[in-house]
Protein backbone atom coordinates (compact mmCIF):
# COMPACT_ATOMS: atom_id res chain seq x y z
CA UNK A 1 0.00 0.00 0.00
CA UNK A 2 1.34 3.42 -0.95
CA UNK A 3 1.66 5.70 2.05
CA UNK A 4 0.40 9.23 1.44
CA UNK A 5 2.70 11.94 2.70
CA UNK A 6 1.31 14.97 4.50
CA UNK A 7 2.81 18.44 4.07
CA UNK A 8 2.15 20.67 7.05
CA UNK A 9 1.63 24.36 6.41
CA UNK A 10 4.37 26.84 7.17
CA UNK A 11 3.65 30.51 7.58
CA UNK A 12 5.94 33.07 6.01
CA UNK A 13 6.39 35.67 8.77
CA UNK A 14 5.15 39.14 7.85
CA UNK A 15 5.53 42.48 9.58
CA UNK A 16 2.00 43.67 10.32
CA UNK A 17 0.95 47.10 11.55
CA UNK A 18 -2.47 47.34 13.17
CA UNK A 19 -4.24 50.66 12.51
CA UNK A 20 -7.45 51.49 14.35
CA UNK A 21 -9.94 53.83 12.67
CA UNK A 22 -12.83 54.11 15.17
CA UNK A 23 -15.11 56.05 12.85
CA UNK A 24 -18.88 55.89 13.33
CA UNK A 25 -19.98 59.02 11.48
CA UNK A 26 -20.93 57.05 8.39
CA UNK A 27 -24.07 55.38 9.72
CA UNK A 28 -27.02 55.94 12.04
CA UNK A 29 -26.52 53.01 14.43
CA UNK A 30 -23.88 53.87 17.01
CA UNK A 31 -21.26 51.55 18.46
CA UNK A 32 -18.89 50.61 15.62
CA UNK A 33 -16.39 53.14 16.98
CA UNK A 34 -15.73 50.50 19.65
CA UNK A 35 -14.99 47.87 17.01
CA UNK A 36 -11.19 48.29 17.06
CA UNK A 37 -11.13 47.86 20.84
CA UNK A 38 -13.35 44.77 20.69
CA UNK A 39 -11.07 43.15 18.11
CA UNK A 40 -7.99 43.96 20.18
CA UNK A 41 -9.67 42.54 23.31
CA UNK A 42 -10.23 39.33 21.33
CA UNK A 43 -6.44 38.92 21.22
CA UNK A 44 -5.58 40.03 17.69
CA UNK A 45 -1.92 40.88 18.25
CA UNK A 46 -1.04 37.89 20.46
CA UNK A 47 -2.84 35.44 18.20
CA UNK A 48 -1.10 36.74 15.06
CA UNK A 49 2.26 36.54 16.82
CA UNK A 50 1.47 33.00 17.96
CA UNK A 51 1.35 31.83 14.33
CA UNK A 52 4.66 33.50 13.50
CA UNK A 53 4.01 37.10 12.46
CA UNK A 54 5.63 40.26 13.84
CA UNK A 55 2.95 42.70 14.93
CA UNK A 56 3.00 46.30 16.06
CA UNK A 57 -0.04 48.36 17.00
CA UNK A 58 -0.09 51.96 15.81
CA UNK A 59 -3.08 52.74 18.00
CA UNK A 60 -6.13 54.61 16.77
CA UNK A 61 -6.38 57.54 14.39
CA UNK A 62 -8.14 60.43 16.11
CA UNK A 63 -11.65 60.87 14.75
CA UNK A 64 -14.49 63.26 15.42
CA UNK A 65 -17.67 62.08 17.12
CA UNK A 66 -21.21 63.14 16.17
CA UNK A 67 -21.65 65.12 19.38
CA UNK A 68 -18.81 67.42 18.29
CA UNK A 69 -19.94 68.19 14.75
CA UNK A 70 -22.90 69.17 12.61
CA UNK A 71 -23.97 66.49 10.15
CA UNK A 72 -23.90 68.83 7.15
CA UNK A 73 -25.74 67.94 3.94
CA UNK A 74 -28.53 65.43 4.52
CA UNK A 75 -27.53 63.38 1.46
CA UNK A 76 -23.90 62.91 2.65
CA UNK A 77 -23.82 63.30 6.41
CA UNK A 78 -20.52 64.26 8.08
CA UNK A 79 -18.75 64.06 4.73
CA UNK A 80 -16.16 66.70 5.68
CA UNK A 81 -15.15 64.87 8.87
CA UNK A 82 -15.15 61.45 7.21
CA UNK A 83 -12.92 62.74 4.40
CA UNK A 84 -10.48 64.21 6.93
CA UNK A 85 -10.29 60.88 8.79
CA UNK A 86 -9.86 58.88 5.58
CA UNK A 87 -7.08 61.20 4.41
CA UNK A 88 -5.20 60.67 7.68
CA UNK A 89 -5.63 56.91 7.52
CA UNK A 90 -4.57 56.86 3.85
CA UNK A 91 -1.31 58.59 4.77
CA UNK A 92 -0.61 56.09 7.55
CA UNK A 93 -1.45 53.12 5.31
CA UNK A 94 0.92 54.44 2.64
CA UNK A 95 3.75 54.99 5.16
CA UNK A 96 3.20 51.49 6.51
CA UNK A 97 3.66 49.98 3.05
CA UNK A 98 6.72 52.15 2.41
CA UNK A 99 8.25 50.65 5.57
CA UNK A 100 7.69 47.14 4.23
CA UNK A 101 4.83 46.33 6.60
CA UNK A 102 1.32 45.06 5.96
CA UNK A 103 -1.47 47.44 7.02
CA UNK A 104 -4.22 45.74 9.03
CA UNK A 105 -6.99 48.31 9.44
CA UNK A 106 -9.69 47.96 12.09
CA UNK A 107 -12.93 49.91 11.58
CA UNK A 108 -15.22 51.65 12.34
CA UNK A 109 -17.91 51.81 9.76
CA UNK A 110 -17.18 50.93 6.15
CA UNK A 111 -16.55 54.52 5.07
CA UNK A 112 -13.00 53.98 6.41
CA UNK A 113 -12.30 51.93 3.27
CA UNK A 114 -12.10 55.09 1.17
CA UNK A 115 -8.95 55.95 3.12
CA UNK A 116 -7.47 52.46 3.28
CA UNK A 117 -7.79 51.81 -0.44
CA UNK A 118 -6.52 55.31 -1.30
CA UNK A 119 -3.34 54.71 0.70
CA UNK A 120 -2.61 51.37 -0.97
CA UNK A 121 -3.48 52.71 -4.41
CA UNK A 122 -1.22 55.75 -4.02
CA UNK A 123 1.67 53.60 -2.78
CA UNK A 124 1.41 51.46 -5.91
CA UNK A 125 0.71 54.38 -8.24
CA UNK A 126 4.05 55.93 -7.29
CA UNK A 127 5.64 52.72 -8.55
CA UNK A 128 3.52 52.74 -11.73
CA UNK A 129 1.52 49.80 -10.45
CA UNK A 130 -2.18 49.04 -10.05
CA UNK A 131 -4.01 47.32 -7.21
CA UNK A 132 -6.91 44.91 -7.06
CA UNK A 133 -9.76 45.07 -4.56
CA UNK A 134 -11.90 42.35 -2.99
CA UNK A 135 -15.01 43.95 -1.47
CA UNK A 136 -16.51 41.26 0.76
CA UNK A 137 -19.80 42.55 2.10
CA UNK A 138 -23.56 42.03 2.34
CA UNK A 139 -23.88 45.46 0.70
CA UNK A 140 -22.27 46.92 -2.40
CA UNK A 141 -21.71 50.39 -0.85
CA UNK A 142 -22.09 51.93 -4.31
CA UNK A 143 -24.55 54.65 -3.43
CA UNK A 144 -23.83 58.28 -4.24
CA UNK A 145 -25.33 61.30 -2.48
CA UNK A 146 -27.89 61.42 -5.31
CA UNK A 147 -28.93 57.77 -5.01
CA UNK A 148 -28.64 57.17 -1.26
CA UNK A 149 -31.97 56.76 0.58
CA UNK A 150 -30.34 57.58 3.94
CA UNK A 151 -27.44 59.94 3.25
CA UNK A 152 -25.17 57.69 5.32
CA UNK A 153 -21.66 57.72 3.87
CA UNK A 154 -20.91 54.12 4.93
CA UNK A 155 -23.06 53.21 1.93
CA UNK A 156 -20.83 55.20 -0.45
CA UNK A 157 -17.15 54.23 -0.02
CA UNK A 158 -16.93 51.89 -3.01
CA UNK A 159 -18.63 54.50 -5.19
CA UNK A 160 -15.93 56.97 -4.16
CA UNK A 161 -13.15 54.45 -4.75
CA UNK A 162 -14.51 53.88 -8.26
CA UNK A 163 -14.57 57.65 -8.90
CA UNK A 164 -18.35 58.11 -8.93
CA UNK A 165 -18.97 60.31 -5.87
CA UNK A 166 -18.86 61.90 -3.37
CA UNK A 167 -16.05 63.95 -4.89
CA UNK A 168 -14.34 64.75 -1.58
CA UNK A 169 -13.68 61.07 -0.89
CA UNK A 170 -13.08 60.16 -4.53
CA UNK A 171 -10.28 62.70 -4.95
CA UNK A 172 -7.99 61.78 -2.05
CA UNK A 173 -4.48 62.15 -3.56
CA UNK A 174 -6.03 63.85 -6.58
CA UNK A 175 -6.78 60.84 -8.78
CA UNK A 176 -9.64 58.46 -9.42
CA UNK A 177 -10.67 55.77 -9.76
CA UNK A 178 -8.36 54.20 -7.18
CA UNK A 179 -8.98 50.75 -8.67
CA UNK A 180 -9.76 49.86 -12.26
CA UNK A 181 -13.22 48.27 -12.62
CA UNK A 182 -11.83 45.05 -14.07
CA UNK A 183 -9.72 44.60 -10.90
CA UNK A 184 -12.52 45.32 -8.41
CA UNK A 185 -14.73 42.44 -7.27
CA UNK A 186 -17.76 42.39 -4.98
CA UNK A 187 -18.24 39.08 -3.18
CA UNK A 188 -21.39 37.85 -1.44
CA UNK A 189 -23.64 40.89 -1.77
CA UNK A 190 -27.30 40.31 -0.93
CA UNK A 191 -28.81 43.69 0.05
CA UNK A 192 -28.64 46.37 -2.66
CA UNK A 193 -30.68 49.58 -2.91
CA UNK A 194 -32.74 50.01 -6.08
CA UNK A 195 -30.86 53.02 -7.49
CA UNK A 196 -27.55 51.51 -6.40
CA UNK A 197 -28.01 48.64 -8.83
CA UNK A 198 -27.62 50.99 -11.78
CA UNK A 199 -24.42 52.40 -10.29
CA UNK A 200 -23.02 48.87 -10.07
CA UNK A 201 -23.91 48.10 -13.68
CA UNK A 202 -22.42 51.35 -14.98
CA UNK A 203 -19.21 50.95 -12.99
CA UNK A 204 -18.13 47.71 -14.69
CA UNK A 205 -16.94 46.03 -11.48
CA UNK A 206 -17.09 42.28 -11.06
CA UNK A 207 -19.93 40.97 -8.89
CA UNK A 208 -20.60 37.64 -7.20
CA UNK A 209 -23.84 37.64 -5.22
CA UNK A 210 -24.77 35.17 -2.50
CA UNK A 211 -26.68 33.27 -5.18
CA UNK A 212 -23.40 32.76 -7.06
CA UNK A 213 -21.86 31.36 -3.90
CA UNK A 214 -24.90 29.12 -3.33
CA UNK A 215 -24.86 27.78 -6.88
CA UNK A 216 -21.13 27.59 -7.61
CA UNK A 217 -19.56 27.21 -4.18
CA UNK A 218 -17.13 29.45 -2.34
CA UNK A 219 -14.00 27.96 -3.88
CA UNK A 220 -15.01 28.64 -7.49
CA UNK A 221 -16.17 32.17 -6.67
CA UNK A 222 -13.01 33.08 -4.74
CA UNK A 223 -10.67 31.66 -7.35
CA UNK A 224 -12.36 33.63 -10.12
CA UNK A 225 -12.51 36.79 -8.01
CA UNK A 226 -8.81 36.53 -7.15
CA UNK A 227 -7.93 36.06 -10.81
CA UNK A 228 -9.74 39.30 -11.61
CA UNK A 229 -8.19 41.25 -8.71
CA UNK A 230 -4.70 39.95 -9.55
CA UNK A 231 -4.78 40.50 -13.31
CA UNK A 232 -2.08 43.08 -14.09
CA UNK A 233 -1.87 44.31 -10.49
CA UNK A 234 0.81 44.40 -7.81
CA UNK A 235 -1.57 42.62 -5.47
CA UNK A 236 -4.90 43.33 -3.80
CA UNK A 237 -6.56 44.92 -0.80
CA UNK A 238 -9.25 43.01 1.09
CA UNK A 239 -12.11 44.99 2.60
CA UNK A 240 -14.12 42.65 4.80
CA UNK A 241 -17.39 43.85 6.31
CA UNK A 242 -18.44 41.47 9.08
CA UNK A 243 -22.07 41.76 7.99
CA UNK A 244 -21.07 39.56 5.03
CA UNK A 245 -21.34 36.66 7.45
CA UNK A 246 -24.75 35.45 8.53
CA UNK A 247 -25.99 37.12 11.74
CA UNK A 248 -26.26 33.69 13.35
CA UNK A 249 -22.44 33.65 13.48
CA UNK A 250 -21.80 37.41 13.50
CA UNK A 251 -24.64 39.17 15.36
CA UNK A 252 -22.64 42.24 16.39
CA UNK A 253 -22.55 44.22 13.14
CA UNK A 254 -23.77 47.64 12.05
CA UNK A 255 -26.27 46.46 9.42
CA UNK A 256 -27.12 42.75 9.79
CA UNK A 257 -28.76 40.91 6.88
CA UNK A 258 -29.90 37.29 7.04
CA UNK A 259 -28.66 34.80 4.48
CA UNK A 260 -24.93 35.47 4.60
CA UNK A 261 -21.82 33.34 4.44
CA UNK A 262 -21.53 30.58 7.01
CA UNK A 263 -18.72 30.27 9.53
CA UNK A 264 -16.89 27.69 7.42
CA UNK A 265 -17.51 29.48 4.11
CA UNK A 266 -15.97 32.62 5.59
CA UNK A 267 -12.90 30.75 6.75
CA UNK A 268 -12.54 29.00 3.40
CA UNK A 269 -12.61 32.35 1.61
CA UNK A 270 -9.86 33.71 3.87
CA UNK A 271 -7.77 30.56 3.46
CA UNK A 272 -8.00 30.83 -0.33
CA UNK A 273 -6.93 34.48 -0.10
CA UNK A 274 -3.92 33.40 1.94
CA UNK A 275 -3.01 30.66 -0.54
CA UNK A 276 -3.01 33.20 -3.38
CA UNK A 277 -0.12 35.16 -1.86
CA UNK A 278 -1.11 38.54 -3.33
CA UNK A 279 -2.49 40.18 -0.19
CA UNK A 280 -1.14 43.74 0.19
CA UNK A 281 -3.39 45.00 2.96
CA UNK A 282 -6.47 43.96 4.90
CA UNK A 283 -9.28 45.70 6.72
CA UNK A 284 -12.14 44.47 8.83
CA UNK A 285 -15.06 46.77 9.56
CA UNK A 286 -18.51 47.16 11.14
CA UNK A 287 -17.89 45.19 14.35
CA UNK A 288 -20.39 46.63 16.85
CA UNK A 289 -19.85 45.31 20.39
CA UNK A 290 -22.94 47.18 21.65
CA UNK A 291 -25.20 44.63 19.95
CA UNK A 292 -22.80 41.67 20.03
CA UNK A 293 -23.07 38.57 22.21
CA UNK A 294 -20.04 37.99 24.47
CA UNK A 295 -17.75 39.58 21.86
CA UNK A 296 -18.30 36.63 19.51
CA UNK A 297 -18.28 38.79 16.36
CA UNK A 298 -14.95 40.37 17.29
CA UNK A 299 -13.56 36.93 18.13
CA UNK A 300 -14.69 35.64 14.73
CA UNK A 301 -13.11 38.70 13.10
CA UNK A 302 -9.77 37.76 14.65
CA UNK A 303 -10.17 34.14 13.54
CA UNK A 304 -10.78 35.29 9.97
CA UNK A 305 -7.75 37.57 10.05
CA UNK A 306 -5.67 34.60 11.18
CA UNK A 307 -6.94 32.51 8.27
CA UNK A 308 -6.21 35.33 5.81
CA UNK A 309 -2.68 35.57 7.19
CA UNK A 310 -1.90 31.89 6.86
CA UNK A 311 -3.37 29.88 9.72
CA UNK A 312 -4.59 26.49 8.53
CA UNK A 313 -5.99 23.35 10.10
CA UNK A 314 -2.72 21.52 9.41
Amino acid sequence: MTQRSTTYSRITPRKIRVIGVPLDLGQSRRGVDMGPSAVRVAGLEARLEAIGHMVEDAGNITVAIPEQKKEGASNAKYLKEITATCTKSADLVMRTLEEGKVPLILGGDHSVAAGSVSGVAEFCRRKNQKIGLLWIDAHSDMNTPESSPSGNVHGMPLASIMGLAPDDLANIYGFSPKVQPENCVLIGIRDVDSFEKENIRKSGVGVFTMRDIDERGMRAVMEEALAMASNGTAGFHVSLDMDWIDPEDAPGVGTPVWGGATYREAHLAMEIISDNGGLLSFEIVEVNPVIDERNQTADLAVELVLSAFGKKIL
